[in-house]
């Protein structure tokens, strides 16, 4: 007798269910798009390895991500879509069979991103992203650079190769070792230390007017300027370090880089 599949209407709803919260994912050609709702303080996560990450808010609810692969292997490069209780993170994935050894990591929620550097690679994915409110952004990405703005919840961005632009009513964790940065935030309630940093690239960071902050300078060649008012508890000698605070202090504040000047500047608003 022939085994029989049986059909359950029970688990087909729930698989409705899942792809209702979650969006839906459409294209693995050259074009890329995914759409769905999240709620408030659930992540938007997006994962590149190389090519540019464009992020901007939306009044709408709905989350939307477009890819544009370009380059003589791009058809080989696929998106993948990770559901998860905190939201949802899409990567590129380039696999190591194509590219000469050079491959992505693994797909997953979170800071993770062991990616294999593919910078001479001519095959790039450009990601296009609008942010409803409320929702937090996270791009991380490889060789490009990572722009967030007017958005209007927390944001992580950080890469290897390139510069980041961040603007937030919130506040920001911002990365980078061979780009400049540019951020402005609206919040400063951050926990523990938050930190600006990059190796190769100025500094140009905007705070709200009534920032209370324990701040730590750092930078070997470049110079250091302040809108802010500091009370600094040692001295700021060239190619060394210097900590001091902002209004009455509390939170840290982390601003590194190596070879660079650093900017911090009243007005973040964020927007």
């Amino acid at each position: 007798m022939k085994n029989r599949i049986s059909y359950s209407p029970a688990l087909a709803f729930a698989a409705v269910l899942l792809l209702a919260n979650f969006g839906l994912a459409q294209g693995q050609g050259r074009e890329f798009h995914w759409s769905g709702k999240l709620a408030a303080q659930q992540i938007l996560e997006i994962k590149n390895v190389n090519g540019d990450i464009d992020a901007k808010s939306t009044d709408g609810d709905q989350a939307e991500v477009n890819a544009q692969k370009t380059g003589p292997q791009a058809d080989q490069v696929k998106i993948e879509v990770v559901p998860s209780k905190d939201g949802v993170t899409i990567c590129a994935i380039y696999p190591s069979s194509t590219f000469a050894g050079s491959s992505s990591g693994r797909c997953e929620s979170g800071h993770g991103w062991k990616s294999s550097n593919v910078r001479g690679d001519r095959t790039k994915v450009h990601f296009t992203v609008l942010v409803p409110r409320g929702v937090r952004f996270s791009g991380i990405n490889v060789n490009g650079g990572v722009t967030a703005e007017e958005l209007q919840a927390e944001v992580r961005a950080t890469t290897v190769n390139g510069s980041v632009r961040v603007s937030t009513t919130a506040w920001a964790e911002v990365e980078t070792v061979n780009g400049s940065i540019h951020a402005a935030m609206g919040d400063a309630r951050w926990n523990g230390a938050l930190k600006i940093q990059t190796v190769n690239g100025a500094i140009d960071l905007r705070m709200p007017d009534d920032l209370n902050a324990d701040v730590k300078f750092e930078s070997v060649n470049g110079s250091m300027s302040s809108d802010f008012p500091l009370t600094i508890s040692n001295s700021w000698p060239v190619g060394r370090s210097a900590r001091g605070k902002i209004g009455s202090g509390g939170r840290e504040l982390v601003i590194q880089t190596v070879n660079g000047s650093v900017q911090l500047r009243k007005g973040g608003g964020g927007v």
